[in-house]
């Protein structure tokens, strides 16, 4: 990947949410590793909360952090299988102003390259929520690497080039 030495890193602020009904702090191995990744590549972790796989409960949470002017982003690990209770994909395209169809399509790319055709099963989504960015990662802990290694890493760096998510971020409000 292509990262611009010249330009100066500037770290955003981050809330990792991870969405489970077995979840605990003491078996969270998906929210320790995004939490490490994003401490260790110098962004701020603002906070990191687990929350029930409940639609209403997450486009809560997920709305409630996007209104605060100090988040940037937000990133989910978990509820985006295909099970009965794995609902943040719809929690999330009811609430997104935009959605960032890109992000699962190279998301399943990447998985495809890791797990083959398995990856068909992960509907890791992103969006635009007010002025946040949501990326919904699967609950697994390689998927969470994957997302952050391959895709976040680069993508929250503004140094990264020829384009990333940081440099937009002043104009995500125009008209």
């Amino acid at each position: 990947m292509n990262i611009d030495t010249s330009i100066n890193f500037i770290s955003i602020n981050i809330v990792v949410i991870t969405i489970s009904d077995s979840r605990t702090k003491n078996n969270d191995t998906s929210g320790e590793t995004l939490e490490k990744r994003i401490i260790d590549a110098g962004h701020n972790m603002i906070e990191r909360i687990i929350i029930p796989d409940d639609v209403e409960k997450i486009k809560e949470t997920l709305m409630m952090f996007s209104k605060k002017k100090e988040i940037d982003c937000i990133i989910t690990t978990g509820g985006t299988g295909l099970t009965g209770r794995d609902t943040t994909p719809e929690a999330v395209k009811a609430i997104s102003n935009k959605n960032i169809d890109g992000f699962g399509e190279l998301f399943r790319q990447v998985s495809f390259n890791k797990i083959g055709t398995s990856a068909i099963q992960s509907r890791a989504v992103a969006a635009l929520i007010n002025t946040t960015y949501v990326f919904c990662l699967p609950g697994s802990t390689g998927a969470c690497k994957d997302g952050w290694d391959e895709i976040l890493k680069y993508q929250l760096d503004i140094r990264h080039k020829p384009c990333n998510f940081v440099e937009i971020m002043p104009r995500l409000n125009e008209k």
